[in-house]
């Protein structure tokens, strides 16, 4: 596979909950995280993010499931650019407050650095998390 079907592939693995388990086989060993927003500022490693998915759709966003708009892949840097749309309804156990049943769409893009043997070894998640916050009646 290409660095952008690898890449593509982390993606569809990470937004269908599949967690670390599902993800770790196309990302390298010590891949790091980053995100400037709430709650993802202490998650630092691509692992981490993976397993913060997992429990996030296994908890408080049962049923929660995801769009892809667009991609794109840049050789020069060995960057995939992602955009998609996350759809949630708080209705399961878990998240900073008992269900509220509100539902957000909230769009992100995922930026994956690939590495010479086509694995991921950084991503950055760029997202408004308080619009979602909000929408989902937990700020």
């Amino acid at each position: 596979m290409s660095p952008f079907e690898v890449a593509t592939e982390f993606f569809h693995s990470c937004e269908s909950l599949k967690g670390w388990a599902g993800c770790q086989q196309f990302v390298a060993s010590g891949a790091e995280f980053s995100a400037q927003c709430e709650p993802l500022t202490e998650v630092t490693t691509v692992e981490g993010y993976c397993e913060w998915m997992a429990g996030l759709g296994g908890g408080p966003l049962k049923g929660c499931y995801y769009e892809l708009h667009s991609s794109a892949y840049d050789e020069s840097t060995s960057t995939a650019l992602l955009f998609g749309t996350f759809h949630g309804t708080h209705v399961g156990d878990g998240g900073p407050i008992p269900a509220t049943n509100k539902t957000t769409a909230s769009d992100y893009v995922y930026s994956i650095t690939m590495d010479q043997q086509n694995k991921v070894s950084r991503m950055t998640k760029i997202w408004n998390a308080p619009w979602a916050l909000g929408e989902l009646g937990w700020v």
